[in-house]
């Protein structure tokens, strides 16, 4: 499981995007329960995305299909990325960045 920022002023409607991008973007239909949002696709046999406190997170967990080919596992991760970048406001480098540790 990860738990991810959400950039300020993205925090109002994320409910409403999480489920709306996961059709957007994967074109799959989530299963909702107790507000986790849940999906299968490609390479991922279970994504799991939910709000942290005051939506000011977002904590994702998935399960990986190992079987899956080298083009599906590309395309899934394709989608995901984008998938995150849209639900948080941050860009791959942007959460990255955020991710390491500070120098002291």
């Amino acid at each position: 499981m990860q738990e991810y920022p959400v950039k300020r002023g993205q925090t109002k409607d994320l409910e409403e995007r999480m489920s709306h991008s996961l059709r957007e973007i994967f074109g799959v239909e989530p299963n909702q329960k107790d507000g986790h949002h849940i999906i299968a696709f490609g390479a991922i046999k279970r994504l799991e995305v939910w709000a942290g406190e005051n939506n000011k997170t977002v904590f994702v967990d998935t399960e990986s299909d190992i079987t899956a080919s080298d083009e599906v596992i590309l395309d899934t991760n394709r989608k995901f990325r984008s998938y995150l970048d849209l639900l948080t406001g941050f860009s791959t480098k942007e959460r990255v960045k955020r991710a390491k540790p500070k120098e002291e």
